[in-house]
């Protein structure tokens, strides 16, 4: 008797998981949240945060199931990034994965959590070898954020309530690994007329101070060409 495509599926089939890159900011670095495996294989060793896809969710529920479990957050931003289907890819069995990155501020809220779970943020720098094939996760990761960086101001998920613009030029350094020019770089952020300045100052950054500024409500569709360019 012909076996039907679906007991052939049975016999072939994958496992489907959800493996999330967690950027955060603090102390004017670009941070990734990993943590302590506690499974084999590969148990003891650094890896991003991940699970398993349920049969009655999609991809992204699963990813915002996870992240809320370690977080305890329901409002992070999170943007699909890359499928890796390589069958090798896995030592422990054939698992196809589906990528997000998701913009967390880092503060008390989840810190007991992420502690919980034998997480901890690493500057990009200093982001320990990661399991299997997590370290070209990352890599990916880090070229959408920078896409995105390019056509949106990312600071409205990663900052303060208030901040000044050069914590927010910072935060560009971080992101794109290179140095913008202070002047240029306020020049562009205040002609794209997103930030409100408030009547107060940070006094670390000067004598005179720094003014502080708030983001304005965003607008759909905000920006159509890419916010920053090379001569920047």
């Amino acid at each position: 008797m012909n076996k039907s495509i679906y007991d052939q599926y049975q016999e072939n089939k994958r496992f489907v998981a959800v493996d999330c890159v967690i950027f955060g900011y603090e102390e004017e670095q670009l941070k990734l949240l990993v943590f302590e495996r506690d499974i084999e294989p590969a148990k003891g060793e650094w890896s991003l945060l991940g699970g398993w896809v349920n049969a009655n969710e999609s991809t992204e529920s699963a990813a915002r199931r996870v992240l809320q479990k370690l977080t305890g957050l329901d409002d992070v931003y999170l943007e699909q990034v890359h499928t890796f289907s390589d069958p090798n890819r896995d030592p422990g069995g054939s698992v196809i994965t589906v990528e997000y990155y998701a913009l967390i501020k880092i503060d008390d809220k989840a810190a007991n959590l992420i502690k919980d779970y034998g997480a901890k943020w690493f500057t990009i720098a200093a982001l320990p070898k990661l399991i299997f094939d997590h370290d070209v996760l990352v890599e990916k990761a880090l070229e959408k954020l920078r896409l995105r960086s390019s056509y949106e101001i990312i600071g409205r998920k990663l900052l303060p309530e208030k901040f000044t613009i050069t914590r927010l030029r910072n935060l560009y350094d971080q992101i794109f690994q290179r140095q913008f020019d202070p002047g240029n770089f306020r020049k562009k952020i205040l002609s794209l007329k997103v930030l409100e300045r408030l009547e107060e100052k940070d006094m670390s950054e000067s004598r005179k101070g720094a003014f502080y500024f708030k983001f304005k409500p965003k607008q759909e569709g905000e920006f159509s060409d890419p916010i920053f360019k090379r001569s920047i």
